[in-house]
């Protein structure tokens, strides 16, 4: 095993739209800075994802300063969207979180997302992440808050347990469709130099100056079968993960993580596993 470091760094600035990759990052309590402070919601306020809406992969947000996005998305004109200054809040549910949000002002960004999937959908905007929603409490500490995100504030996956569940996948029925790249596994931060699955021992973990709990594995949905480059779905990973990484009733791949500290992190940064 060589030296373990942080290999790349990616925020999804609307959930469910398609990674942005970024040199470095600074990390907030309830995760990177950028990251999942937008998301779709239906007409009855649930959040809308790949897993309803597979094309959302073909969609991309670009943060703009301030907390804005800019929307593109194949066959749709760019549109910016300002972070809303409204104090108008709509009820949003996020699986089992209800949470108060705030729609974007602008009537526009709403035709625009529900024109690309073909469905009534509304744009919204978490102002206030320090209180918005709780981590799960099963697994939380008081006080720890997330974004959009589906649980906890950053997901980490690594280099080495990809490699080992690309080999699995290429022994299967579904060779055909691997090897599979990471960002079938939308994490935020991927680290290379580690031997195969050892992030399913850490329970604290520092990247360069900031330090993480590791509170649970990563159950893995349908959302890791979508290629996120066409958007069409497959069987893989999770007939392989079923097979060979089932926990608890779940299929897993990568770990959560809360951060303890703030700070930056940075593509090459030292990872060091505290324990």
């Amino acid at each position: 095993m060589g030296h373990a470091q942080l290999q790349s760094v990616h925020v999804h600035p609307v959930k469910a739209f398609r990674a942005t990759a970024l040199r470095e990052a600074v990390v907030e309590p309830w995760g990177p800075a950028g990251d999942r402070r937008w998301m779709l919601i239906d007409d009855g306020g649930k959040v809308v994802t790949q897993r309803q809406q597979p094309r959302l992969a073909l969609a991309a947000a670009e943060l703009l300063p301030g907390g804005g996005v800019r929307l593109t998305a194949p066959g749709m004109e760019p549109l910016s969207v300002p972070v809303p200054s409204g104090v108008g809040s709509v009820p949003a549910e996020i699986f089992r979180d209800k949470i108060e949000a705030v729609l974007a002002e602008d009537d526009a960004a709403h035709v625009w997302c529900s024109t690309y999937l073909g469905a009534e959908v509304r744009l919204v905007h978490m102002p206030d992440p320090d209180t918005c929603r709780p981590v799960d409490p099963e697994y939380g500490l008081p006080g720890e808050t997330v974004s959009f995100a589906d649980g906890y504030p950053l997901l980490l996956t690594t280099t080495a347990s990809l490699d080992a569940l690309n080999s699995l996948i290429a022994q299967g029925d579904r060779a055909h469709e691997g090897p599979l790249p990471m960002n079938r596994f939308r994490p935020n931060v991927v680290v290379s130099g580690t031997d195969a699955w050892a992030e399913d021992d850490w329970s604290r973990i520092a990247i360069g100056e900031v330090t993480f709990r590791v509170p649970k594995k990563c159950g893995r949905c349908v959302v890791t079968t979508t290629d996120q480059a066409t958007a069409e779905r497959g069987r893989e990973p999770l007939l392989t993960l079923g097979r060979h990484r089932r926990l608890g009733g779940k299929l897993v791949f990568g770990q959560n993580l809360v951060p303890l500290t703030r700070g930056t992190i940075r593509v090459g940064d030292p990872v060091t596993i505290l324990g």
